[in-house]
């Protein structure tokens, strides 16, 4: 067992590592631009692939237009990843807003506020 999650880790790190250069390189849908791949989570079976994205600008009001755009793109991407990785089924790709960073980010802030109103009193 803990052989197939190690596969299913190494498959995971190459999804992204495609998808990175196909997007890139190949798509040239306004959508998609400035879009960095975070993170990849694949099952076991390898047939299902979470994708999760951001926006390198951080815009907020295209994440909307952002996941329409590779969902668009996605089976031209499945195919690719497919074909590169050697893989004998094209994993489904599920594109998903990775909000880790601004949630991240609001809590920090949150903290910063509380420290500087404990500080004044």
């Amino acid at each position: 067992m803990a052989a197939e999650v190690k596969r299913a880790t190494r498959v995971a790190e190459g999804i992204r590592e495609e998808l990175a250069k196909i997007l890139g390189r190949k798509i040239r849908d306004p959508r998609v631009a400035g879009v960095v791949i975070s993170r990849v989570v694949v099952t076991d079976d390898l047939r299902n692939a979470k994708v999760y994205v951001r926006l390198l600008d951080g815009d907020e009001s295209r994440q909307k237009e952002l996941l329409v755009g590779l969902k668009s793109a996605s089976g031209m991407l499945r195919s690719a990843i497919t074909k590169e990785l050697s893989l004998r089924f094209a994993p489904e790709l599920r594109f998903h807003y990775d909000e880790g960073l601004e949630k991240q980010a609001r809590v920090d802030a949150l903290l910063a506020e509380i420290h500087r109103e404990s500080r004044s009193k």
